[in-house]
């Protein structure tokens, strides 16, 4: 059990504020320890972790232990899926010779200097109407196999790609998060999405090609033994591959689906009519990707060369290495259920409340707080948002899109164990919890740093 939290919790008061804040910072260290020092296995680690915290922050023995099966649950009815559909869908276009023609099309038209650019623009467009998770899981096979067939670290590829992916994620309309934040403090959504995209240009440019620098220095890593295609093994080149143009139309399926849906709740979010509810179906992210496989199935596999055997295997193949994934992502979707269901989110805000700090950078902080402590960014989103939402009604137009922004790079904050995306990070990567601090969290606080500075700049001029 968490003895470290256990022993707080029996000199602070139960249901007092500094119990749970003890118990959340402990446990998180804890965690860390029983996988960095004792060799455990992360699943192990953050299922005694997670009930470790409940049980020291007063939440009850049942009750912690339930609110971890929902966390679990959730995380895996949705991100779950996506990994599967995701693993999928990689593995497709690795056996099918769409990978190599990706990546082969990348290597052979960017100079080497030129690539982590590159890799940036991609998962920024990619990123731009899509959640993270399937931004992640589409760009894996080619962020490892770019990083392969360049000769590049594969940080140099990664990071920018990740930078790309994260700041659109947590920065730009459509995606859910600032969507809350524009409803919430009334902000205008075209002038959020215009500023929004002025912020993160600079923000991805420093969290991504300039970081990964460094990244590349402090983590030195091979690349992952996945997605292997023929032409890594040093077999002969395959006779029949997807055109470009078909694995290309592959990728970007599910982002035209749920680009379009955005648009669609954009312009007529209350309606009602057909057209728009074949748009919400379609472009909900499990059907979108899930079309993406079956699509996939036949403009990757039938287009390069595959039978119905091949592409079966292929299929089946693709899900047992992702198992440990899916346990160690599902844990920290439950450590973070325990760590909202303790009221932490509630003390934080409550804290706040009245301060005189400037009100963009109050925001931020906010949402800063909320994040390290429940690893949420949705969480922190619609909590700063209710928060603030009173201080909004008086700010220009300008100003409240700004809030919007800052409220956005605050929710990406520190990513650590209690966040299921990193766990989805540092599995694919295959790096270790301290390599993937090093990389993946310093990457998310520079991201939101730099949101925070873009969104001060601005506010001096507009």
């Amino acid at each position: 059990m968490n003895t470290t939290a256990l022993l707080a919790a029996e000199v602070v008061p139960a249901g007092s504020d500094a119990r749970l804040i003890i118990a959340a910072v402990a446990g998180v260290a804890v965690i860390i320890a029983l996988i960095t020092w004792l060799d455990l296995h992360p699943f192990l680690a953050l299922s005694i972790g997670a009930v470790g915290v409940g049980l020291a922050a007063g939440l009850g023995s049942a009750e912690s232990v339930a609110a971890f099966a929902t966390g679990f649950g959730s995380t895996m009815g949705s991100v779950g899926i996506l990994i599967g559909f995701g693993a999928m869908f990689g593995k497709l276009l690795a056996d099918s010779g769409g990978a190599d023609r990706i990546v082969d099309t990348l290597v052979g038209r960017s100079s080497t200097k030129a690539l982590p650019w590159t890799m940036a623009l991609v998962g920024a467009v990619i990123g731009l109407p899509m959640f993270f998770e399937i931004g992640l899981v589409l760009l894996m096979p080619v962020i490892i196999l770019v990083a392969r067939r360049s000769g590049l670290s594969l940080m140099r590829i990664a990071i920018p790609t990740l930078a790309g992916l994260s700041a659109m994620h947590g920065l730009v309309p459509p995606h859910p998060g600032p969507l809350v934040a524009v409803s919430a403090l009334n902000a205008n959504l075209g002038l959020t999405l215009a500023l929004g995209v002025l912020v993160a240009i600079p923000t991805v440019v420093l969290a991504g090609p300039v970081f990964s620098k460094y990244a590349a220095r402090w983590v030195d890593v091979k690349v992952p033994d996945l997605f292997v295609t023929g032409e890594d093994r040093g077999e002969e080149e395959k006779q029949q591959r997807p055109s470009f143009a078909a694995t290309l139309a592959a990728i970007l399926l599910p982002v035209v689906l749920m680009l379009g849906k955005a648009f669609a709740d954009v312009i007529a979010p209350d309606s009602e009519a057909l057209p728009k509810s074949v748009l919400d179906f379609l472009g909900t992210p499990v059907v979108a990707l899930g079309l993406a496989v079956l699509v996939g199935m036949v403009l990757l596999g039938r287009g390069g060369g595959m039978d119905r055997k091949a592409i079966s295997k292929s299929l089946e193949s693709s899900l047992p290495p992702i198992a440990g994934i899916l346990l160690i992502v599902g844990a920290g979707g439950g450590f973070k259920q325990v760590l909202i269901d303790t009221g932490i989110a509630g003390v934080i805000a409550d804290a706040i409340k009245g301060s005189s700090l400037p009100v963009l950078f109050l925001a931020w902080l906010v949402a800063v707080l909320i994040r390290v402590a429940t690893g949420s960014a949705t969480v922190a989103t619609v909590t700063a948002s209710g928060i603030l939402a009173p201080v909004a009604a008086d700010l220009s137009s300008a100003h409240v899109s700004l809030m919007v922004l800052a409220i956005g790079a605050g929710s990406l904050f520190l990513s650590h164990v209690n966040d299921a995306g990193f766990w989805l990070v540092k599995e694919y990567l295959g790096v270790s919890v301290v390599q993937n601090l090093k990389t993946w969290t310093v990457m998310e606080c520079i991201i939101s740093v730099s949101g925070l500075a873009g969104v001060l700049v601005l506010s001096a001029f507009i």
